[in-house]
């Protein structure tokens, strides 16, 4: 055994074994998996506006805080860990977009005429519209909802998609390219 299968084994048998409430557990898992975090948050981070008051730091942090932190985990496998872990990305990405969309409309501050808000550039209304685009997608298929969610929010590759939901690299490719043409519809 190679020592990628190693550490995947090691992963997916401190997530199984429900013991995470264990700190010696709790920070084995984040020492094997951390990286992997990091690199999924980085390239989230990348397709975000440049002035984001978010780190890629801040964000595995931030998600992987929320999703340890909740009573009675139980992780059917390492897929099941990976894709909360993009899930709560995407909360984290889209609550931060939502403040951010809240400041620009006032965000109960007193209004004064001499001020002019201008709101900076940005993709927080791409990211809103996302979201509630691949809400109605959940709805109607959750594969292919899982497919988005790992692929955009985490940035894995069809094949590390594949690897990760256990199906052949072609579906995937395929259920990519029906979920993008259904967000885009939804989008517009």
């Amino acid at each position: 055994m190679d020592a990628l299968e190693e550490t995947r084994s090691q992963v997916t048998a401190l997530l199984t074994r429900n013991d995470l409430n264990d700190k010696d557990k709790h920070d084995q898992l984040l020492s094997l998996i951390y990286v992997e975090l990091r690199r999924m948050a980085q390239h989230k981070m990348s397709q975000e506006r440049p002035d984001h008051t978010l780190t890629p730091t801040a964000l595995v942090h931030e998600a992987y805080l929320r999703l340890v932190n909740q009573p009675d985990l139980s992780w059917q496998s390492r897929r099941h860990f990976f894709a909360a872990v993009a899930e709560s990305m995407r909360r984290i990405l889209i609550e931060s977009a939502r403040s951010k969309a809240s400041l620009k409309r006032g965000a109960n501050a007193p209004h004064s005429h001499l001020i002019e808000l201008t709101p900076n550039p940005g993709q927080d209304e791409d990211i809103l519209a996302l979201d509630r685009a691949l809400t109605t997608l959940e709805q109607q298929d959750t594969l292919m909802s899982d497919v988005v969610k790992l692929r955009y929010f985490s940035g894995l590759t069809i094949d590390q998609v594949a690897m990760a939901l256990d199906t052949s690299p072609r579906t995937i490719n395929r259920l990519w390219t029906q979920a993008r043409a259904f967000l885009i519809r939804h989008m517009q």
